[in-house]
């Protein structure tokens, strides 16, 4: 049996990473480390987990790049589902994320918006696809 079961982002500070998902999704923290560089917050079925670079850096010896050190974010994003995009939108903008590109209405009927989180991750707000 395989099965994903997280998805984790490097990050500079895990608790205020943690802190802006929590406090814009609605996750609860499951566990954070008393050093405070590994954590992981309740998603369902897919835990979002969080890593200090300093962290990631000990277990790949051949580095990687950080989100930081781009101008665009990665090719990659995290999706949240919603019944309304403008108030979570809103809350994710007032919780410290910058918007990236704003609510747009897809030809299918989803409506969807990007913001870029705390550590430049690509996040995307939308809809449920009918």
């Amino acid at each position: 049996m395989i099965k994903f079961k997280y998805v984790i982002l490097y990050v500079e500070d895990v608790e205020q990473s943690m802190n802006f998902y929590k406090n814009t999704f609605n996750a609860e923290i499951k566990f954070i480390t008393p050093e405070k560089d590994y954590g992981e917050l309740l998603t369902g079925e897919t835990t979002l987990s969080f890593a200090s670079i300093s962290l990631a850096g000990s277990n790949l010896k051949l580095g990687f790049l950080s989100s930081k050190t781009q101008e665009k974010p990665f090719g990659i994003e995290l999706g949240f589902v919603t019944d309304d995009v403008e108030a979570l939108l809103e809350k994710a903008v007032k919780n410290g994320a910058e918007l990236y590109e704003d609510i747009a209405v897809k030809p299918w009927g989803q409506k969807t918006a990007y913001i870029k989180d705390l550590d430049h991750y690509l996040v995307e707000i939308c809809t449920e696809i009918q």
